[in-house]
């Protein structure tokens, strides 16, 4: 498993708050104007030596955990209970010190619901507690660092605070929503019933949402574990998908044939199997482009809130567009995990389809000359892991590799012209 996701390390998306309206309020009128007429260590699974005694964890190492429940500033109370489950083992030298299957566990510190315009909501967690599958649970003293895919802020302490409504798109909109539903019943009609200009600031995190914990001091375990991740792959379904690699794309294309996004992911199992396996990790395939897609992702950028099925832009491999898509947001537009899939001709020994896979993470809007996209985090890497992890803690994933192609890919830009980098190594994913 990767070791680098889980070692010490600088939360990479801290949420921030709308920092270019003009971005978002062009976005939003093309989307309202077509209405009306985002190093990888060692292989996954870790290495079969013996592992080696205690170990600690420095001050500082984050780890990403699961929301087990939902958590609204609407409902929640202080001192109410709180669990996450680790989402991604702790590595360290020789072994995993925390494994798959723990919890953290502890208390909601500070729940509060705006009650003016000029409030924000806030909401701190504890956690205080880790609870490791077989062992005594023991303290732990930290603070969390990053929300996923979050429209909020977060404080030094790790407090989450919430967006004001005066922040987002609908404040900039309110005179031009309001001259649209004047020249046409049919487009007030819509900005009615998908609230349009009706902004929710509550703090509202569902069942499973991405969290990070970073670390405040030092925490030392006694035990260093083999993993508790996948299996590895067969060896001859991996020696399949090498012969596949040897000649198959190493990036998609746009449209108008530009370089597109890198392969990063192979997927072994079929359509429905692929399916299953995200809707149980929690990821939505996304709408196609029409128009009660695009009135709800006007909902969406104009109210400054998620859409998890927002249509994406198609991108080509083997002259066609993708077979299969997916994505992963929290509560605004403007960030996403998402990825796209083009099944090959090749197959496994037992018949099931090969399918390459290019997964990125929208992190914002970027806005430059002829161009409004999402701009995505250089970091693939990372969230060639999000796939990995996500699809295995919620048990969709069977078995899993790190496979290094012939000269690898390194770094580029996306169709866009947004950088990425990578070690160039695909995951190799066999689905249940």
């Amino acid at each position: 498993m990767s070791a680098v996701l889980s070692r010490r390390r600088r939360a990479k998306e801290p949420a921030k708050r709308l920092s270019d309206p003009l971005a978002i309020v062009v976005l939003t009128l093309a989307c309202i104007l077509l209405s009306v007429c985002p190093s990888s260590g060692a292989p996954w699974p870790a290495p079969s030596e013996p592992p080696p005694d205690a170990a600690t964890l420095p001050s500082g190492t984050v780890l990403y955990l699961h929301l087990k429940d939902a958590v609204s500033t609407k409902t929640a109370k202080d001192g109410q209970a709180v669990v996450a489950s680790l989402a991604r083992e702790a590595e360290v030298e020789g072994g995993t010190l925390i494994p798959f299957g723990s919890t953290l566990n502890g208390t909601i510190e500070k729940c509060s619901q705006p009650t003016t315009s000029d409030q924000r909501a806030e909401l701190r967690f504890n956690f205080n507690s880790l609870a490791i599958p077989g062992e005594d649970s023991v303290t732990v003293k930290g603070h969390i660092s990053a929300v996923s895919n979050a429209r909020e802020t977060l404080l030094a302490d790790g407090t989450i605070t919430g967006v004001l409504e005066s922040e987002t798109p609908a404040t900039l909109l309110t005179g031009v929503l309001a001259k649209l539903g004047q020249m046409d019943s049919s487009v007030n009609d819509q900005i009615q019933k998908q609230r349009i200009g009706q902004v929710n600031t509550a703090i509202e995190l569902p069942a499973g949402a991405d969290l990070q914990f970073m670390l405040d001091a030092p925490l030392t375990l006694k035990h260093v574990v083999r993993s508790a991740g996948p299996q590895r792959v067969p060896s001859d379904l991996r020696t399949n998908v090498e012969k596949l690699l040897a000649d198959a794309p190493k990036r998609a294309q746009s449209r108008d044939n530009h370089p597109g996004d890198p392969i990063n992911l192979v997927f072994v199992g079929t359509a429905q199997e692929i399916e299953r396996a995200f809707q149980q990790a929690g990821w939505i395939e996304p709408k196609k482009k029409n128009q009660q897609s695009i009135w709800k992702t006007a909902q969406a950028v104009i109210n400054d809130e998620g859409y998890n099925a927002a249509p994406v832009s198609d991108l080509y491999v083997f002259g066609r567009k993708e077979d299969l898509a997916f994505e992963k947001t929290l509560d605004t537009f403007n960030k996403r995990h998402h990825l796209r899939l083009w099944q090959t001709q090749a197959t496994a020994p037992d018949g099931r389809p090969i399918w390459l896979g290019a997964a990125t993470h929208d992190v914002g809007i970027d806005v430059h000359p002829g161009v409004v996209s999402h701009a995505t985090d250089p970091n693939l890497d990372d969230e060639r892991a999000q796939v990995g992890y996500d699809l295995f803690t919620s048990g969709g994933l069977q078995a899993a590799e790190f496979i290094a192609p012939l000269n690898p890919l390194s770094s580029g830009q996306t169709a866009t012209g947004g950088a990425w980098h990578t070690d160039g190594r695909l995951f190799l994913l066999d689905i249940k």
